[in-house]
């Protein structure tokens, strides 16, 4: 099952042709200013992505091994995408609020959970990771 969704203003779509069953939660500091909030995101690889409205894309190069995408119109913040060589390079991490239908996801795994605030917390019990550990995943990367 294909899945499609899009920034707030709609200046920029997307489709993604893998089937979506799980969403996971990042704590780091990057990603709340970044979203605002909790990230909860989408892991898709890069050739499972088709992109319409690539022009209203802006993109900032965030850390040694990852840059973030949003939407130049309206702000919206859409996934940030591995650049590091790896195993995960070219990897999209989809930002869930931007699907249209998020129906059938669940909330699997959270990580950078030693950054994570006292403010919240999930009921579902998760796969969680601690930053070295996210960090020895990525081969060393400093974040």
């Amino acid at each position: 099952m294909s899945r499609t969704g899009s920034c707030l203003c709609g200046a920029v779509n997307f489709k993604i042709n893998k089937d979506i069953t799980e969403t996971g939660a990042c704590h780091c500091g990057m990603c709340r200013k970044w979203s605002g909030g909790v990230f909860l995101g989408v892991e898709v690889p890069g050739d499972q992505i088709e992109i319409d409205g690539r022009e209203n894309l802006a993109t900032y190069a965030s850390s040694p091994w990852a840059e973030r995408v949003f939407c130049k119109t309206c702000g919206s913040s859409l996934w940030y995408r591995v650049t590091a060589s790896g195993p995960h390079e070219n990897a999209y991490h989809i930002g869930f609020g931007t699907f249209d239908m998020e129906d059938g996801i669940a909330l699997t795994g959270e990580i950078f959970i030693d950054k994570k605030p006292d403010g919240y917390s999930f009921a579902e019990e998760t796969h969680k990771m601690t930053e070295a550990e996210v960090m020895a995943m990525f081969g060393g990367a400093e974040g």
